[in-house]
């Protein structure tokens, strides 16, 4: 059981996945899957994070005299912060678009979309 608890971290990872991918695929509102590929990518970032810490770890700083010690992989952490950019900045192109799909369409309702396009 404590090996359960232990890596909750993990379970929050799978929680927030499920649910980022069920918004996606469940919803026709354009917003609402921006939303829930955000919760998904926030997933991921977790997931990474969390397999980048070492127990027992520390900051990968080298000090004469310090012995054998357990160092944490920054690599990780580092592509988080460049993944959140991205994300930012793919989460405003998505927004940008949304409002252009608003105003050629009048709606952001993926059957209301479908319909228009085939009655032309």
């Amino acid at each position: 059981m404590s090996n359960f608890l232990g890596l909750y971290n993990y379970w929050i990872v799978i929680v927030l996945m499920m649910a980022g991918f069920y918004v996606v695929i469940s919803s026709g509102n354009l917003i609402k899957k921006i939303v829930g590929l955000n919760v998904f990518q926030t997933s991921v970032f977790i997931l990474y994070i969390s397999m980048g810490k070492v127990e027992g770890g520390t900051a990968p700083i080298v000090v004469e005299g310090a012995g054998a010690v357990a160092y944490s992989n920054p690599l990780p952490h580092v592509l988080i912060l460049t993944a959140i950019v991205v994300g930012v900045a793919t989460t405003a192109l998505g927004l940008a678009l949304v409002v252009r799909i608003k105003e050629a369409y009048g709606s952001i309702e993926e059957s209301d979309i479908h319909e228009q396009d085939a009655s032309l």
